[in-house]
């Protein structure tokens, strides 16, 4: 038996702790190099990820660019700006094949997974090898919504990750219900439009709850390449893809064979793109007041105007059809239209010719002299200074501080009532009542009948001489149609957002009354006047209906003009030339009484025959004129005889 060797015992047990030594350091440092690494990654991929809002309501908002949707008085859309997002439309407010028609195509086990689908990542994968290329992604639709809204669209495994880390989070938050409505809301279909509801009205020109079948089908397609596959961009590639996806639904059995047979044969209509030329100038005016009125409350607008788009296009249709007829003929280029209710309603407004060519808005933007338009506000003042229509002035030259006003055609007619002398539209009779009543009378009741530009009180206001644009002008002559109340003008109801949000409602505001209901009614007898015997007999309407209004004619014939109004709109009509050339003799009793004509006519053409605030006036031949000049100055020379105090008269 080997003797006991202490000395070996020893070695044996030195080198075992060596060796759990060297175990022990080895395993610390893979220990801390796994830690290295796990923190390492983690920080790699975790640390500048974005974060859930606490608030999961603003998963709604988030990562949108601000938009304007522009609808009319009937909630009918009309145009929009920068990405158009849709109403906020909820599953149970969908056919049930449009969210089926997405679930086929993008995620068929959508409500069997978490979050992430690993055997859809797992054969994507598969099939990917095969290929040698792409052809498969395994995505889910939380997957989808994730990147749209809180991720680039850079393709990094880095990205990935974080993708599939999110959408479990978010699964655990919200329902599947909750996350198939926000995808539907916020996924990107090409053209601008962001969520099934903008998709809807903007390819088909209807609301998401109307799409049939083929139509979320389409739509259904666009999501993996909206840029490319946009349908009024690439029809045909839409329409392959959109195939595919009523084959995929049939697949997953959410429609029969046959709604399959019937829905390839029959593939949707895309509806004709809207031309926002034609709102240009309505939209410029309306979003500057539509984003102070809501302030910054929502960054997608949905506006609805007081804009009646049957009105406008009349508006637009008829000032571009007159232009093209005779606008080169007769040496003018521009023109403008303001539609108003009598309300205040701006129902139609044309500032120039084409929006594309000139963003310059000659309704509201352009200050041009008014002409003969402008003396309705004279005769206005006169007869709040007591001065009766049927009172007799005389037509002969005049001279007031060194200013000798001409008529048209340089004629004079002597001895003529106030009624003739409006309806002939007589410059010396006007530049007479205004010196009578003082300049300053004048500009006065133009600017308290809501004129805001600066009016100097000059003896040549009489013949309109300053400067005024055509929504003054237009909103000044509803007060002699409201008997004499003003109501301010606007252009917006009420302002919401995609998720049917009300931001602001226009208060129901009351009307100041400005001038005395009985001379607004006078004024509208005299304006009657000039549309059925006078300067404006090209504005007369068929039917026999009931319209006043007044011509315009500036110096040199610069500006032409014809305002007026029936019992259901004020209409201003302004043509002339951006650079203040003359025209071609072109008077308001012309070319813009016609076009004042046409649009009152096709606007009212469904509308009963409605009586104005006076009635028709019993008209005059030019003997019986005479006759009533004649015994009315004898009426006033007998009153002078009676009366000491001087009165004018003349021999």
């Amino acid at each position: 038996m080997p003797a006991f060797r202490a000395d070996i015992l020893s070695q044996k047990h030195s080198a075992r702790r060596v060796r759990l030594r060297r175990l022990l350091l080895t395993g610390l440092a893979l220990l801390m190099l796994m830690t290295i690494g796990g923190m390492t990654s983690w920080r790699y991929f975790f640390s500048d990820i974005p974060t859930l809002p606490v608030n999961l309501d603003q998963l709604w908002e988030l990562g949108r660019a601000p938009s304007l949707v522009l609808l009319d008085r009937n909630k009918a859309p009309m145009a929009s700006r920068g990405p158009r997002y849709g109403q906020a439309v909820k599953l149970d407010q969908l056919p049930a094949f449009v969210p089926q028609a997405f679930l086929a195509i993008e995620d068929q086990r959508y409500y069997q997974h978490h979050g992430v689908d690993l055997r859809a990542i797992t054969r994507a994968a598969i099939a990917n090898v095969k290929s040698g290329r792409t052809v498969q992604g395994g995505s889910t639709i939380t997957q989808q919504l994730i990147k749209m809204l809180l991720l680039s669209p850079q393709q990094t495994f880095k990205r990935k990750v974080q993708e599939m880390w999110l959408a479990a989070t978010l699964e655990r938050r919200l329902d599947k219900t909750t996350i198939l409505q926000l995808y539907l809301n916020r996924v990107y279909f090409g053209s601008g439009a962001y969520g099934i509801d903008a998709a809807a009205q903007r390819y088909f020109s209807k609301p998401a709850s109307a799409l049939n079948l083929p139509e979320a089908a389409l739509l259904a397609a666009l999501p993996k390449a909206p840029s490319r596959l946009a349908p009024d961009q690439n029809r045909e590639q839409a329409q392959i893809r959109a195939n595919l996806v009523l084959q995929s639904m049939q697949g997953a059995s959410f429609i029969t064979n046959d709604q399959l047979k019937q829905a390839l044969a029959e593939p949707p209509r895309l509806s004709r793109k809207a031309e926002n030329d034609d709102y240009g100038y309505i939209f410029d005016l309306i979003s500057k007041e539509a984003e102070a009125l809501a302030g910054k409350r929502a960054k997608d607008l949905v506006i609805t105007s007081t804009i009646d788009l049957n009105i406008q296009t009349i508006a637009t249709k008829a000032l571009q059809s007159e232009f093209d007829k005779q606008g080169k003929v007769l040496g003018v280029d521009q023109g403008a239209i303001i539609v108003l209710s009598p309300e205040g309603a701006i129902l139609a407004m044309v500032g120039g010719r084409s929006y594309a060519a000139s963003k310059f808005n000659r309704a509201v933007q352009a200050l041009r002299q008014p002409g003969s338009a402008f003396k309705p506000f004279v005769y206005a003042a006169a007869l709040e200074k007591g001065i009766d229509i049927d009172a007799v002035r005389y037509d002969e030259p005049v001279k007031i501080e060194g200013w000798e006003p001409k008529n048209y055609g340089g004629q004079f007619r002597g001895r003529v009532t106030l009624r003739n002398a409006f309806k002939r539209s007589i410059n010396t009779v006007a530049a007479q009542l205004t010196e009578e009543i003082s300049p300053g009378a004048v500009t006065a009741l133009a600017m308290r009948f809501g004129i805001r530009e600066e009016l100097t009180p000059l003896p040549s206001i009489a013949l309109g001489a300053q400067e005024v644009n055509l929504l003054e002008l237009t909103k000044a002559y509803s007060v002699f149609a409201n008997d004499g109340a003003l109501y301010p003008t606007y252009l917006i109801s009420d302002i919401g957002n995609t998720r049917a949000e009300t931001l602001y409602t226009r208060p129901n505001l009351t009307p100041t009354q400005v001038y005395e209901p009985i001379l607004a009614r006078k004024m509208t007898s005299l304006m009657q006047e000039v549309v059925l015997d006078g300067t404006g007999r090209k504005a007369a309407l068929p039917g026999m209906r009931p319209a006043a209004g007044k011509t315009g004619t500036s110096q040199n014939w610069r500006d032409a003009w014809f305002v007026g109004y029936t019992a259901d709109f004020i209409v201003g009509v302004w043509i002339g030339n951006d650079n203040n050339a003359p025209m071609k003799k072109v008077t308001g009793g012309g070319l813009p009484a016609q076009i004042w004509a046409d649009v009152v006519a096709s606007a009212s053409r469904t509308l009963p025959n409605r009586a104005l605030n006076a009635p028709p006036p019993n008209l005059r031949s030019d003997r019986d004129e005479k006759l009533a000049a004649f015994y009315s100055a004898l009426t006033t020379a007998f009153a002078d005889a009676a009366d000491p105090e001087p009165v004018l008269e003349k021999n």
